[in-house]
């Protein structure tokens, strides 16, 4: 069986959140995806980071936790936040709701960390945050 880990802790700023997308991608190179799946895997973790950012710590000063592995042809990627967490996981999954319904966004970030892996965990809890686990598995080629 082949294992590979990485860690990451940053600064709750959104201008990290292209640094790890991009590292995330860069991590999963080694199971030789084709760009396609780079891409899905880019917009899951932008889309975790962004959550934590922007929900987590409502914007504020926090550090956002990006931990991946890999577990045969299986990556597995984790977004964690120490923040506010999520007070109903099901009501915050729906497509479209959004706690900042005065600001320019969708409400589609767990609809498309969905869409784009294979699996998706939300745990979060009230005044502690939110952990987001994702998994795609990588055909080889």
């Amino acid at each position: 069986m082949y294992k590979n880990k990485m860690h990451l802790e940053f600064d709750s700023k959104s201008e990290n959140e292209r640094f790890a997308r991009v590292t995330a991608a860069a991590f999963a190179t080694q199971l030789n995806p084709i760009m396609e799946e780079i891409s899905d895997i880019k917009t899951a973790v932008s889309e975790a980071v962004t959550n934590a950012v922007v929900h987590g710590y409502d914007g504020g000063e926090g550090t956002v936790y990006l931990d991946a592995e890999i577990e045969d042809r299986t990556i597995i990627i984790v977004v964690k936040d120490t923040g506010v967490g999520i007070e109903d996981i099901n009501k915050a999954m729906e497509p479209l709701y959004t706690t900042k319904p005065d600001e320019e966004r969708a409400g589609m970030g767990f609809m498309f960390m969905e869409a784009f892996m294979d699996d998706l965990e939300v745990q979060s809890e009230l005044g502690k945050g939110t952990t987001v686990i994702m998994k795609k598995t990588i055909i080889e080629r």
